[in-house]
Order: C-alpha cells, then structure tokens, then sequence
C-alpha cells in the first residue's frame, strides 16, 4: 500500500444485503487507490468456513461476535475500504465505532430490488427461509432506520454503478477532508 493511501481513513460501507457493497467498494478502492476488504469474506476466510456453515454451527450471535472483532482490530487502520455485512453496523454501538474509526457511507435501495438482487445469491443465512420476500421486508424495516443514521447515504436505485461509484468518491473526500479533525 502505498504512503498516499496509508494517509487515508477507511470507507466502511454499510448497508442491507444486495445493495451494491461489495461491487461499488471494489471499483471505490481500485480509484481511490485503496486496498479492498469485504468484512464476509475476511471472516470466511480466517474461520475456513461459509458463513451459512457458521450460522448452522454457531448460531448469528456468534457471527455477530466475529463481525465485532473484525472491526476492533482485524484490518489496517487506515487505506482501505471495507464492505461490511449487512447486519453490522445494527449492532449495540458498532455505528458508533464505525464512525469513529473512518468515514462510513451507507448504500441503499428499494425492498423490490433488494429481492429481486438477492434472489440469485443462496450464501445468505438470514433468506434462507421459507417466504424470503417477507423475512427482506421485515429485516429492511427493522435495520433502516439505524442504515440511516450510521453516516453519507447514497441509493443505488436506477443508477448506473459508474454513477454510484463517482458520487461515492466525491463524498468520500468531502468527509475524508475533515475527518479526524
């Protein structure tokens, strides 16, 4: 990593799943020269298991209790953009944290694309339901209005990822500018 990107705070992105986090994130940091980190991935890979094995095995406040330690200390300080699992930042005091430790922007879109997104991806522990439609329309209500409230907002309805990614950045810099201060 380089000096340049070592001087910058980390982008955390939060948001529902299948909002764009983790394809909006990749392109983020290839521009903002930032390495990417999805926080899923991260705890797959360190566990050297699926998360929906974790879930089965462990249960959610396990996961749950992984996701923290990520966040605490399992990634660098600085230079990178880190796409967070959708149930994150709901945790007690994580928004707080996230905020505290770089700049966070939360994606999000309608419950409608939210479905029609995650209807492709069986790796989802939390759809793996009998009415999946319903279990994304609850979860969406119960954690929005906490997605709202944890920093820059940014939808991905109707919007190209292009699109997205430059209004991302140009948000990024604008808080980035005055973070820490």
């Amino acid at each position: 990593m380089s000096k340049t990107a070592q001087s910058k705070p980390n982008l955390y992105l939060v948001g529902f799943m299948g909002v764009g986090k983790s394809a909006i994130g990749r392109r983020v940091a290839r521009e903002l020269g930032l390495r990417f980190i999805d926080s899923d991935d991260q705890i797959e890979r360190e566990q050297g298991r699926k998360i929906p094995e974790l879930f089965a095995s462990k249960g959610e406040a396990y996961f749950r209790k992984l996701e923290r330690q990520f966040i605490e200390h399992g990634h660098a300080d600085r230079g990178c953009v880190v796409s967070c699992g959708g149930g994150l930042v709901v945790q007690e005091g994580m928004k707080e944290l996230l905020k505290q430790k770089g700049v966070v922007i939360c994606l999000f879109a309608s419950a409608e694309s939210i479905i029609e997104r995650t209807s492709r991806n069986k790796n989802r522990p939390l759809l793996n339901v009998p009415n999946p439609e319903e279990k994304v329309r609850a979860l969406l209500a119960e954690r929005e209005p906490i997605y709202m409230d944890s920093g820059a907002c940014i939808t991905t309805e109707g919007r190209t990822i292009p699109e997205v990614v430059r209004h991302m950045i140009r948000t990024y810099k604008s808080i980035a500018r005055n973070f820490g201060k």
